[in-house]
């Protein structure tokens, strides 16, 4: 999924369920496999469920609204 970001127009958050999943160990990770910086994440969001279709299938119009429902609530709580 992906939020806006003011400097580079969006910024890439990885959505698992993995719960001791880090930035900085998928990084490790994707730079070992030749990831190009652009395409690492610069967030991971842990969730209970990562949302799904009724046939199996990632819901991505789903995990786009979790994420920008859990990156608001913060900021929400505050005011």
């Amino acid at each position: 999924a992906s939020l806006p970001d003011a400097r580079k127009g969006e910024r890439l958050v990885l959505v698992t369920q993995q719960k001791d999943a880090t930035r900085a160990a998928f990084q490790a990770f994707a730079k070992s496999k030749g990831a190009a910086d652009l395409m690492i994440p610069a967030e991971v969001m842990v969730v209970p469920a990562v949302p799904v279709l009724g046939s199996g299938k990632l819901d991505f119009a789903g995990i786009s609204r979790l994420v920008k429902e859990r990156s608001q609530a913060p900021a929400t709580a505050v005011a």
